[in-house]
């Protein structure tokens, strides 16, 4: 995480309606693929009086307006809240001429040369450098600041619009978080009266099964466990997760997954779906949707989004982590109340999962079937 996202820039050495105005071109061209962002600050410099209920002594105000909802704090946010509030979007843009960023965009204006100057030390890493239609080339100092000034990519602040925009949306998809597996396999199979995990449907036990169905659009792939004891049972050729939210279920074994590997995106998908087939994973896949905070397919239940077999973005970590500390430990709870892309399965009965022997034995009737109607083509 940056100061605000994972992927943001300050857009510096111009003048501040210059910078604005690039950020809404950017914005406007990204917006519909992309959760995008900016940040500012005031430029009025005298003493404004605070707005609505702040000034009767209001810590916050809320105001749902007719197209967008408003936010008022009266003390400063503090870096963690603003990684909270910022932590959904895919692109922030900051006014870098009053924020830092972790990577930055110099403008290289004559006018602008000395104000510049006073802020070489938010260049950490400085990606890209558009000229005004004065500049002359990239200042003195900065070739000093910047070890690999040569490297960064030049283009005209003022004629080059198409391929500024390209920039960030290439910089956006190079940063798409990489997709690990996570098969749920540390249930207790109460109702089952066996683990459901060892079943064997397809040649082998039903957890190893899914986690190889996985593999193909995964860098890696865990078997999820309750505890070490479980995870002592499993084959070692197969890496497994035991869980450190305990007692959550589910909820906790996708959280777990998360504390593992934060920056990753994960594909969850339980064990007691022997249904779910290769074209099943591939149209999830095919279909994801990094803008929003998980891609999931429409469950027979009220069309709810099913939980169980879901790619959860990074992002979604914070949502569930806040969903538990308001006590609620349900994954589809946490889908029905957020921004998720759902999609219908190409297979209506992909989903139907394994609880009880009575759905079993239903379920080996439909595989039985689709053998012989396999073999009779």
């Amino acid at each position: 995480m940056g100061n605000f996202a994972r992927n943001e820039w300050a857009i510096l050495g111009g003048p501040c309606t210059v910078i604005k105005f690039l950020a809404d071109q950017v914005i406007t061209a990204l917006s519909s693929e992309y959760l995008c962002a900016y940040a500012d600050t005031s430029h009025n410099d005298d003493m404004v009086g605070m707005p609505g209920k702040l000034a009767s002594g209001a810590a916050l105000e809320y105001t749902d307006q007719l197209n967008h909802s408003q936010l008022n704090y009266k003390a400063a946010l503090n870096p963690f809240k603003q990684r909270e509030l910022f932590s959904a979007m895919d692109l922030v843009l900051v006014n870098g001429n009053h924020q830092p960023a972790a990577a930055q965009v110099v403008i290289i204006d004559a006018n602008k040369k000395a104000s510049l100057q006073r802020r070489l030390q938010q260049l950490t890493n400085v990606q890209l450098f558009l000229f005004a239609d004065n500049a002359e080339g990239v200042f003195d100092y900065l070739q000093e600041a910047i070890p690999n000034w040569e490297q960064v990519p030049v283009l005209s602040l003022n004629n080059d619009t198409r391929q500024i925009i390209e920039f960030f949306k290439t910089k956006l998809q190079q940063a798409k978080p990489i997709l690990n597996g996570l098969v749920l396999a540390g249930g207790k199979s109460t109702r089952m009266g066996f683990d459901k995990g060892e079943v064997n449907w397809y040649g082998k036990e039903q957890r190893y099964h899914m986690a190889d169905l996985l593999k193909k659009h995964c860098t890696q792939v865990y078997i999820s466990c309750r505890d070490e004891e479980q995870r002592k049972g499993m084959n070692a050729d197969y890496l497994s997760l035991p869980d450190t939210f305990t007692g959550l279920g589910p909820y906790g074994a996708i959280l777990s997954a998360f504390r593992q590997e934060p920056d990753s995106a994960w594909l969850v998908i339980a064990c007691d779906l022997p249904l779910v087939d290769a074209d099943v994973i591939q149209h999830l896949v095919d279909n994801r949707n990094t803008a929003t905070i998980a891609t999931a397919y429409k469950s027979d239940y009220k069309d709810f989004p099913e939980p169980l077999i879901t790619i959860y973005e990074p992002k979604s970590y914070p949502v569930l982590l806040q969903y538990l500390a308001q006590g609620y430990s349900c994954p589809r709870k946490v889908l029905i109340n957020s921004d998720v892309t759902v999609l219908e399965s190409p297979n209506a009965d992909a989903l139907a999962n394994v609880n009880t022997p009575e759905e079993l034995e239903r379920i080996k009737r439909i595989l039985h079937q689709k053998i012989a109607t396999n073999n009779a083509s």
